[in-house]
């Protein structure tokens, strides 16, 4: 059997509290146990690698762990120790060829980080940081050999973003350590806050509390800044959970009450390093405050073993653990023999105390993220080296003694690929960045001082834009101050849909006006920042919250309206007819033929045709009916307002003939008349047969005249033609009005011009009041007012011109001779 080899692993923790002479140190010789798991976790895993025959078969691999107490010079100091041959400090100098430090597994903070590979990368070694480390440190360039069991720090900003956005919070107060890291978080987080619309009224620094009279001063010089955040509409906190932050704000919080400051009841959002890591005198602290806090912590899972593996420890479980005394004294608060932590416990330890006693406060049974972080650092590092040793024995047999050099594990663990006993797949990204993700945890807080860690969502750091955070909010549960769902933490409340956002001068962009959606836009969402127009087919609704598909609109058959002047028009027409039918009947009357019987019957005629015009104005607007509403209409009223016209003159000329020698009697007849009735015609024929030839009538839909609707219309093409045709049927009526007035009073026995006269006085009011309400009105009244008006004038003309002839024809048929009208009777 091969001679076995020894690889080496380097980690350290940075466990213990700091102190000067001189003062009341705050934290004398004290440590916080819950990081001892970390430790246990390493001597579990290389337990397990030791143990499995299939991997790294006749190598047995160790570790060495050290402390750097979150100092920079114990940091070095460590990391200097470790190129040491082991018990001599003697730098860059090793004898030893069986225990060769191969990786550096640490550190927890990222100054650790940071500060251990500025010297281990000069020998190009490995180095696996299992807690969070932010790229402001340092980039692949500079640090080409540190590996990161954790998604970078930037991972979490885009998380707490996701989720603010979620829940709608965009009024924050940020927490942070007011050191180095405090301030980066701040240039950092700021910017990506405002880039995504949250705002945070304040930013708390937390300075180092090393002193206990350090930690009093604060606390009165914060207390006035205490009560304004118990009055602050934020109820959202984002504190940067560093050690050092997460200590004084807790010991802020534990005071507070003490004098007589109100309780701080927020939703805290927390980053991964938060994980209630407290010192010994901190177990019997009411953790009540982080009740319903929410953080991303390191994703785990529980390694087959672990918790039996915890459950055998004691103090005399392994030689050389220099951390187990001072973690067993804190922990169980008792003393061990020849103790130098707690000299004046009157409590001795029994060594048969069980870890699963202590609060979970101080120590959790379960794998912790970090812990888990560690864990697989170790497995990486082995598979990494039994990776190049099979390498090797594929090519040639090993030799005795040989070993692995540190910067040979770098291809190896770059493109490692494995799983552990978890179930967990394992590889890393190119970057150096393990491919593994966030659990956001929900912290529930009892009275007995102990807590549950509900897991109620995940962020994936290398998910698409937009899906890296799912959660399941039925399983969050919130403090017991937010009793109305979901906590708000708003600057002011939201602008509701139907009105849009208006900025405060002077204000930061978060808080903002109402201001209601001018009329016909809508905002149909929460805070928009401006208000929308409708499509063409949609209007808003009475809130203006959401539009609603618009109503076609057009004069139908079916409503109402329609039918009545359907029926007036069918009516008219049939009233035209009959009296056409008492005129053929009684042709020969005196009465028919005087002033002209053809032209009676033309227009009788028109005025029928006039009445059936009014039809092709109701119903849907089609191409043909456009085509022909007005065309036919200003056709047929033009005969007959000629035959009117043509009416007049006979009259007017008849009489002149009479008189002894008039030149007028060759003028009289049928032959003026219906040349009157033709010219005057073929004007008005050729005004629409220019209108159609050059801007015809058309189809149209109008979607802005009226509210809520859609006016299916005939368009006019031109209104110039439109009005022109009027103006020509207007010219006609006024000069048929000014002849017959001016005739009115000649002495015929039967002068049909003061018939004329009065009815040309019906039709001008009509049309002279048609035009400013046709102007007035839109959609389907318009058209009505224009078929009211056609058939008002239609009437006022049969009514004024032919009820005195059918009255007499039909009533007083006595009156019907020529004797009668000789004598003028009538």
């Amino acid at each position: 059997m091969a001679q076995k080899r020894t690889p080496h692993l380097g980690v350290w923790h940075a466990t213990q509290g700091e102190g000067t002479p001189g003062s009341m140190p705050l934290l004398p010789a004290r440590s916080v146990p819950k990081n001892y798991q970390h430790n246990l976790a390493l001597a579990f895993g290389v337990k397990e690698i030791n143990e499995n025959p299939n991997l790294l078969p006749n190598i047995t691999l160790g570790f060495q762990i050290l402390n750097s107490y979150y100092v920079p010079w114990m940091t070095y100091k460590a990391t200097l120790s470790l190129l040491s041959t082991q018990w001599k400090f003697v730098p860059n100098f090793k004898c030893d060829r069986k225990n060769k430090l191969i990786t550096i597994i640490g550190g927890l903070t990222a100054d650790i980080s940071v500060n251990t590979a500025t010297i281990i990368s000069i020998y190009k070694m490995p180095q696996l940081t299992y807690g969070i480390f932010s790229q402001e440190h340092g980039d692949e360039i500079l640090f080409p050999y540190l590996y990161e069991m954790v998604p970078n720090e930037g991972s979490q900003y885009i998380g707490v973003v996701c989720l603010l956005q979620h829940f709608r919070w965009t009024w924050i107060g940020l927490v942070a350590g007011d050191d180095d890291d405090g301030d980066r978080f701040l240039e950092t987080m700021v910017p990506i806050l405002t880039e995504n619309g949250i705002c945070f009224d304040f930013a708390v620094r937390l300075p180092k509390l090393a002193y206990l009279q350090e930690t009093i001063d604060l606390l009165y010089e914060q207390g006035n800044i205490f009560t304004i955040h118990n009055k602050t509409k934020a109820n959202v906190y984002f504190v940067y959970s560093v050690p050092a932050a997460v200590f004084a704000l807790r010991m802020l919080l534990f005071l507070a009450p003490l004098v007589a400051l109100p309780p701080a009841h927020k939703v805290w959002i927390l980053t991964c390093q938060w994980d209630f890591a407290s010192f010994s005198f901190e177990k019997n602290w009411d953790i009540e405050t982080f009740h319903g806090a929410l953080s991303f912590t390191v994703h785990s899972k529980q390694p087959p073993g672990f918790q039996e593996f915890l459950q055998d420890v004691n103090p005399t479980w392994a030689k050389g653990d220099g951390f187990m005394k001072n973690f067993w004294e804190q922990a169980f608060s008792c003393s061990l023999q020849n103790s130098e932590v707690l000299k004046d416990s009157n409590t001795n330890c029994t060594s048969d105390e069980k870890l699963e006693s202590i609060p979970m406060i101080l120590f959790e049974m379960s794998m912790m993220g970090h812990s888990y972080n560690v864990y697989n650092a170790v497995h990486a590092v082995a598979h990494a080296l039994h990776g190049i040793y099979i390498s090797r024995s594929k090519h040639r047999r090993l030799v005795e003694g040989e070993n692995v050099h540190p910067w040979q594990i770098h291809h190896f663990l770059r493109s490692i690929v494995f799983n552990n006993s978890a179930g967990d797949t394992l590889c890393f990204h190119e970057n150096g960045e393990l491919k593994t993700e966030f659990d956001v945890t929900n912290w529930v807080t009892f009275k007995n001082g102990s807590f549950a860690r509900v897991k109620v969502g995940r962020l994936d750091p290398w998910a698409p834009a937009g899906k890296e955070l799912t959660l399941k909010d039925e399983q969050i549960v919130w403090h017991k101050t937010f009793t109305q769902g979901w906590p708000v933490s708003v600057c002011n409340d939201p602008c509701y849909p139907g009105s849009s956002r208006k900025k405060k001068e002077g204000e930061q962009f978060c808080c903002y006006a109402c201001d209601p959606c001018p009329e016909g836009m809508i905002s149909d969402q929460m805070d928009m920042d401006a208000c929308i127009n409708c499509p063409q087919d949609q209007f808003p609704n009475k809130h203006q919250s959401q539009c609603v598909d618009k109503v076609i609109s057009f004069l139908s058959y079916k409503e109402p309206l329609g039918i009545i002047l359907a029926l007036l028009a069918i009516s008219s027409s049939l009233i035209t007819a009959l009296v056409f039918t008492i005129f053929l009947k009684h042709q020969d009357t005196p009465i028919v033929k005087a002033n002209n019987q053809n032209l009676s019957y033309i227009l009788l005629i028109s005025l029928l045709l006039c009445f059936l015009c009014s039809l092709l104005f109701i119903g849907q607007p089609v191409k043909v009916t456009c085509l022909l509403r007005q065309m036919t209409f200003g056709i047929v009223f033009s005969v007959a307002l000629s035959s009117i016209l043509a009416k007049t003159i006979t009259v007017v000329l008849a009489f002149m003939a009479t008189k002894p020698g008039s030149r007028m009697r060759k003028w009289v007849g049928k032959r003026l008349a219906n040349s009157i009735v033709l010219s005057c015609s073929f004007i008005q024929a050729a005004i629409c047969t220019l209108w159609l030839s050059t801007s015809p009538p058309f189809e149209d839909r109008d979607m802005n005249s009226l509210r809520g609707e859609i006016i299916l219309e005939c368009n006019e093409g031109s209104a110039a033609m439109f009005y022109f045709v009027l103006g020509y049927m207007g010219f006609l009526a006024i000069v048929s009005f000014t002849v017959a007035f001016l005739a009115r009073k000649l002495p015929d026995s039967f002068n049909e011009a003061k018939f004329i006269t009065f009815s040309m006085l019906v039709f001008c009011s009509v049309w002279v009041t048609f035009v400013p309400t046709y102007l007035s009105t839109k959609g389907k009244s318009m058209v009505a007012v224009e078929i009211f008006s056609i058939l008002a004038s239609s009437a006022g003309l049969l009514g004024c011109i032919f009820s005195p002839k059918c009255y007499i024809i039909v009533l007083r048929p006595e009156l019907n001779n020529r004797e009668q009208i000789i004598r003028g009777e009538i």
